[in-house]
């Protein structure tokens, strides 16, 4: 109850005890003393609530009794009183014994002023019953009036009522069975069960009776009217069904139409396609969250919760919220910051009043880091102001900051699962494209300075996805990607401030000097591309590891530039085997084994070209005779640039080997060419010798003379 309320019934209870009259020598109206009040009143209030009717039935059954004290010379008594009742009030009507009658007096926002006529005097020290009956009815109107009595919801203040400073009065409330029933300060005991299926709340005889407001609201389980709908999302079609209360067509008609016109808008704002295949329901309800707000979205169950009472900004929010869930971002803070941000530009564009939480109606003392926001039902309503109010306002600085292409980009990426740190366009080595280290692959204004951006823009290298919605942390990185690197600085700040919690502010410096680490390894790295581990460290903000690894990484590069100086001086080109090591899976082991093996066969063939015989004499070519090093070179080279080392390493060792045995092979091949020839004469000589040996002894044996044959 409000305080001018409040004052209007302790200043109709005093109302009542002005009419009291003195008969005797001087009749004057009686003084008002509220610590005493000459007419007393007790009433015993009950609220019968009548769905079906549209109305509460009030019965008031008042005790007035006149506290005074006749003297000698005067008596005192009462015949009517003022009472006010609940703004609204209708249709009253007083009963007593000898026939009472009531009149409205006055009204205004705080009540209904009630002239009581007593239909009798009540004499000093006496009581008299009456009995006070009234409407409470729905006046229909706005969706959030105090009073609404359907067969689906019913909300209204119980008031009890006395004179001032009397205890005793009480308040019963009866409402039908099947109705879930939601009592707001009071207090009133309850539910029982009567016999007659109503379900009874009490608060026992009350000490102060004119502070008692107890706020009722009930609504029931029951059927729904269905509407579905579809709109055209993009190049998409979204399936849309509404679920209002039969006894509600204006909740329909409003929901609805704000929500087929709001969705394209948003759609296009975000740049995001609609994400489900399933109708997405929203739902008539009176939600009962902690947070006071007027709505609730399960993205599981593809289901928005919309008040009876919601504002066009909480339907334009939920409608929000088919996008900026769990399933598009991590964070809560992030959910209901874009949700807040995206329903104010989907009203503005259509000249609606989005009436978005403000830090201005948060109470004063209550403020905290978004990353320590409960979860919705964990936080405090307080707690809950603060951070839809905090959030939002931290989304407007981030869209002023980066703008909202830069935005729009960020959500595309998220919603594809696609991180940041994307490696850049594929380029291979020189000479073999136009492409040069140093080169940048992106195209100037595409954000490719920020750390973050790598790869921005580009077409040839596919994208790596895989990634789980963004939390505060991935979508800064994010955001960065995607935004011009001049405002990285104001980006950070703005997360410092509203963010992160103490404990966490460290790891941006960390972060900044990771990313710094990083640009400087992708320039030295180009035209290759880091391997992945180093990026996915990078986005786990595990900076650490990251920077270890591209230690690693440069290792291995001085490697590659190694390998590169020493296959231009032999006229080789280096194979891509090193570069797919280095760009595949688990590169830190396969790398530097490649890089080893390259450098082992590049320093066999140089050892092969250094024992090459450039240009063989005589002798050399005596010692190649069945030789083939010039073949076995060939083929290491060959091996060498098809990424085969084993048999590089092999075919130069070969190679060396033939070259290195030459000289050997020719000096033996000399001295046994010699000998063979001195052996051929010895055998010459020999043979000569045995033949004149023979003639001489067939001389010997002939006498000298010629044998002669047969005549």
């Amino acid at each position: 109850m409000s305080t001018p309320a409040r004052l209007g019934r302790l200043a109709a209870a005093a109302l009542i005890a002005v009419a009291a009259v003195g008969l005797g020598p001087a009749v004057r109206p009686l003084d008002v003393r509220a610590a005493a009040p000459s007419l007393s009143l007790v009433t015993a209030t009950t609220y019968e609530v009548r769905p079906d009717e549209g109305r509460v039935a009030v019965t008031v059954q008042i005790t007035a009794t006149n506290t005074l004290e006749d003297t000698l010379t005067r008596r005192y008594f009462f015949d009517q009183g003022y009472l006010s009742v609940q703004p609204g009030s209708s249709n009253f009507a007083l009963s007593a014994p000898s026939g009472a009658r009531v009149t409205v007096s006055s009204q205004s926002a705080d009540g209904v002023l009630l002239r009581l006529r007593f239909g009798s005097r009540i004499a000093a020290g006496k009581s008299l019953a009456l009995t006070l009956t009234y409407d409470l009815a729905d006046p229909g109107g706005a969706p959030d009036r105090p009073i609404r009595i359907s067969p689906s919801l019913v909300l209204f203040p119980a008031w009890a009522y006395a004179s001032p400073e009397t205890p005793g009065s009480s308040v019963e409330v009866r409402i039908p069975e099947g109705y879930n029933v939601a009592l707001g300060r009071g207090p009133l005991d309850g539910p029982t069960l009567d016999a007659d299926g109503w379900q009874v709340f009490k608060s026992g005889p009350l000490a102060t009776p004119l502070t008692f407001v107890a706020d009722i609201t009930a609504d029931r389980p029951g059927g729904y009217v269905d509407d579905l709908r579809a709109v055209a999302i993009g190049t998409e079609r979204a399936d849309l069904l509404f679920q209002a209360w039969p006894d509600d067509p204006a909740w329909l008609e409003r929901v609805r139409d704000l929500v087929l016109v709001g969705l394209p808008i948003m759609a296009e704002e975000t740049g995001l396609a609609w994400p489900y295949d399933e109708p997405l329901t929203f739902t008539e309800t009176f939600v009962r969250a902690s947070d006071g707000y007027a709505a609730q979205f399960d993205p599981a169950a593809g289901m928005a919760q919309i008040g009876y009472a919601a504002s066009p900004g909480v339907i334009l929010h939920e409608a929000a919220h088919a996008w900026f869930n769990g399933g598009l971002v991590a964070d809560r803070w992030i959910a209901e910051a874009f949700a807040s941000l995206y329903a104010e530009h989907a009203a503005a564009a259509l000249g609606l009043e989005a009436d978005s939480p403000e830090l201005a109606d948060v109470p004063l003392g209550v403020a905290f880091q978004l990353n320590t926001w409960s979860a919705s039902g964990a936080a405090t309503p307080t707690e809950d102001a603060f951070g839809f109010a905090a959030s939002l306002a931290l989304a407007r600085e981030i869209e002023a900051l980066v703008g909202a292409e830069a935005l729009r980009a960020a959500w595309q990426a998220a919603a594809a699962g696609e991180p940041a740190y994307q490696p850049g366009e594929a380029a291979t080595e020189p000479g073999e494209a136009t492409t040069n280290p140093g080169e940048s692959t992106t195209e100037p204004g595409d954000g490719s300075t920020d750390p973050a951006a790598a790869g921005a823009g580009t077409t040839s290298t596919e994208l790596e996805s895989g990634a789980a919605p963004p939390d505060w942390r991935a979508l800064l990185d994010l955001i960065q990607a995607n935004a011009d690197p001049a405002v990285a600085g104001d980006l950070e700040r703005l997360w410092r401030r509203w963010v992160l919690r103490p404990a966490d502010a460290p790891l941006l410096v960390a972060r900044a000097e990771a990313r710094d680490a990083y640009a400087e390894t992708v320039t030295l790295a180009e035209p290759w591309q880091l391997p992945r581990s180093i990026r996915d460290a990078l986005r786990a903000w595990q900076f650490e590891a990251a920077t270890r690894l591209m230690a690693d990484a440069a290792g291995i590069i001085r490697q590659r530039t190694a390998i590169a100086d020493a296959a231009e001086a032999l006229g080789l080109k280096p194979p891509p085997a090193l570069r797919e090591a280095f760009e595949g899976e688990d590169p830190f082991l396969i790398a530097p084994a490649e890089a080893a093996a390259e450098l082992a066969a590049l320093g066999q063939i140089r050892a092969a070209e250094s024992a090459r015989i450039a240009e063989p004499g005589l002798l050399d070519r005596l010692g190649l005779i069945g030789l083939e090093p010039e073949l076995h070179l060939a083929a290491a080279r060959t091996a060498f640039e098809a990424g085969d080392q084993d048999s590089a390493l092999v075919s130069a060792a070969a190679a060396e080997a033939d070259w290195l045995a030459v000289p050997g092979i020719a000096r033996g091949r000399l001295i046994s060419g010699t000998l063979l020839l001195a052996a051929l004469i010895l055998l010459g000589w020999l043979v000569r010798q045995r033949r004149r040996r023979a003639v001489s002894e067939r001389w010997a044996r002939t006498g000298g003379r010629e044998p002669r044959g047969p005549a």
